[in-house]
């Protein structure tokens, strides 16, 4: 998979592609079977995948302090987009430029002239350029005009309810977790590079390591269950993690995610970690100091173990 970072990346004999748009944040059932049909119809023309992007995501840049929570960092939706065997994604900035453009223009001068669009697919309800101005209707007149073929999205179903980025969010906040690894195929995870902490774990005799996850919000918080996996050789490694802002430590606005390693001695500093949150042992907690708070860490070791142990097929660790 290529990434092209604004319009100026794209290579001049770039010929005609398929596309889809979104923001492809979490990259749920409904998302897969977007990027299947789209797969589709670029072997049936000929022509590579392409999935155009924003950042930041519209909301985010409407209202930043709204903006619901990510599901997916930057990092992690190319990692999701790479594992779809998607051929190219464009990730626009977006700026009060684009937030400008008309959307005459944006059918103009992206679409047709520096993508060559051959086939897009959209949600019916897809509203793009200034004020919102462009819907689905204008994406198929011009389709009609210009020899594009425009198709929406099917609606995907789970239980006989849509699935959605929305969707998973609600479900992380009610600690339905088998609910959203059915949503999305998988376990919800969130990765990063393991970065220095203030080392206080090592005080707690429970060293963490303090993954990097590139948000200012979380979609879920608390002590889970995880398995943590070695981006650099695959290993994987059962732990415990705490998700959230940490409120007996004083002096720790942002959000952040640390996870204890069960039974693992080594270095992990810079190496990168995907986080996969299986069983929420309990919420966030103010402790009345650091020996109580030791003890509860003590307990969430034990769950996590019980919680393991119980597994019906634990040799994936």
């Amino acid at each position: 998979m290529r990434l092209l970072r604004g319009l100026h990346n794209i290579p001049e004999d770039f010929s005609g592609c398929a596309v889809t748009i979104g923001n492809f944040d979490g990259l749920h059932l409904g998302h897969q079977g977007i990027l299947r049909a789209l797969k589709r119809v670029a072997r049936e023309h000929s022509v590579p995948t392409l999935v155009m992007l924003f950042e930041p995501q519209p909301k985010e840049f409407f209202a930043p302090q709204v903006a619901p929570a990510r599901l997916a960092n930057l990092r992690e939706k190319l990692q999701d987009l790479a594992s779809q065997e998607v051929d190219y994604v464009l990730c626009l900035p977006f700026n009060q430029t684009l937030r400008s453009m008309p959307a005459d223009a944006f059918i103009r001068d992206i679409l047709i002239s520096a993508l060559g669009v051959k086939h897009l697919i959209v949600g019916d309800d897809f509203r793009f350029g200034c004020d919102r101005s462009g819907d689905y209707q204008a994406l198929a007149a011009a389709g009609q005009e210009h020899g594009f073929r425009v198709q929406d999205t099917s609606t995907f179903e789970v239980d006989g309810e849509r699935v959605s980025s929305t969707r998973v969010r609600s479900e992380l906040a009610a600690n339905n977790l088998a609910r959203v690894a059915h949503l999305l195929g998988h376990p919800y995870r969130m990765s990063g590079r393991v970065a220095f902490g203030r080392q206080l774990g090592r005080m707690l005799d429970t060293p963490t390591a303090n993954v990097m996850v590139q948000r200012t919000k979380l979609p879920l918080s608390g002590v889970f269950a995880v398995c943590a996996i070695d981006e650099g050789n695959g290993q994987p490694y059962q732990g415990v993690a705490n998700c959230g802002v940490k409120p007996t430590i004083s002096g720790e606005p942002e959000p952040s995610l640390e996870v204890h390693l069960l039974d693992f001695q080594g270095d992990l500093y810079h190496r990168h970690l995907t986080v996969e949150f299986l069983h929420k042992i309990r919420e966030e907690q103010k402790f009345s100091g650091l020996d109580e708070l030791k003890q509860a860490i003590a307990a969430d070791k034990t769950a996590a173990r019980q919680y393991f142990a119980a597994l019906p097929d634990s040799s994936r660790f």
